[in-house]
């Protein structure tokens, strides 16, 4: 047992410094989330659809503009 935590530890150490140390801020703290222009993009791009769903339970995006099309 003692072997595999020993194997363990130094393949962490290995990731360690591959990856850098592991952050170890407030865990409690808000996720501050800033919007850069990809995501608004993104976010327009997406209010052009409307999530249906069908009989059996799919959901399935349709354009807003082709909504007539299915009958809804």
């Amino acid at each position: 047992m003692a072997h595999a935590v020993i194997r363990f530890m130094n393949l962490t150490d290995r990731l360690r410094f591959l990856f850098g140390p592991a952050s170890r801020g407030d865990a409690a703290a808000p996720v501050i989330h800033r919007h850069d222009d990809f995501e608004h993009a993104s976010e327009d791009n997406l209010s052009t659809f409307e999530v249906e769903t069908d009989s059996q339970g799919h959901h399935y995006a349709v354009r807003k503009e082709d909504l007539w099309k299915e009958g809804v």
